[in-house]
């Protein structure tokens, strides 16, 4: 399933799950940066976990839940987050913004599920989305335009509304 609907895998076993998305789906937002898993462009979330799409093979994810950031929103009916990144200018040239969005979703569901980060103070505690913990959380996903504070600012606002 890819952002909730049947789709079949039937390409070459050595397809990443990058390039199934973006050449065998068309779906596009899904970025390509160093094809190394070193800046997070091409974060997806698998059954809501977040992974960097450039380095799993698509038929890795045979029967998992993909979503990608056409899956999470639209220009007509965007995410609550999408909606912060744009009251906050959490992008300049855009190419993260998708990979950083489907990221903070994928950190926040850690944060949900107790799992503990490197600046995690108490581990005997429930997790809290502090800017400390969520910028190390965020900290596998560059923004080459450094619009950094801004992204903490809109992923602060969403965390704040969810509540």
């Amino acid at each position: 399933m890819v952002n909730g609907e049947g789709r079949a895998f039937d390409g070459d076993l050595r397809t990443t799950l990058l390039d199934f998305l973006r050449e065998h789906l068309d779906l596009t937002g899904t970025k390509k940066g160093c094809d190394q898993g070193q800046c997070g462009a091409c974060t997806v979330l698998v059954n809501g976990t977040r992974i960097n799409s450039c380095l799993s093979l698509a038929v890795m994810h045979v029967g998992d839940e993909v979503t990608t950031i056409e899956g999470i929103g639209t220009a007509a009916d965007l995410h609550p987050l999408q909606q912060c990144f744009l009251e906050h200018d959490g992008f300049q040239c855009g190419y993260c913004t998708p990979g950083q969005i489907c990221s903070a979703l994928g950190a926040l569901d850690e944060l949900r599920r107790g799992v503990p980060s490197h600046v995690t103070a108490e581990l005997e505690t429930s997790v809290s989305p502090t800017p400390a913990e969520m910028r190390e959380r965020m900290s596998g996903n560059i923004c080459r335009c450094g619009a950094y504070s801004n992204i903490q600012d809109a992923i602060t606002q969403f965390v704040g509304e969810a509540r």
